[in-house]
């Protein structure tokens, strides 16, 4: 079994490096918000212009876009990785 892995110095986090990290993941987050408000926001014009009783268009647009910002920020980690 060799340990060589374990032997190599590692190297310190730069300033520059955390930067680089906040910048992604904060504008992950951003694009997050962006691609639910997006959706909220077409199904609440859907519902203006299609009226039902339950307001179906905002409940389920929005729903599917919290969906898909979860998998679209779970996909961004891991190709990040």
């Amino acid at each position: 079994m060799s340990q060589a892995n374990h032997n190599k110095p590692q190297k310190p986090k730069t300033k520059k490096s955390d930067l680089n990290s906040y910048a992604r993941y904060s504008s992950i987050a951003i694009q997050m918000v962006i691609i639910i408000g997006v959706g909220t926001f077409i199904g609440v014009k859907l519902d203006e212009y299609f009226p039902n009783e339950h307001k179906l268009y905002t409940l389920i647009l929005s729903l599917s876009s919290v969906i898909l910002s979860m998998v679209y920020v779970i996909r961004r980690i891991i190709a990040s990785s």
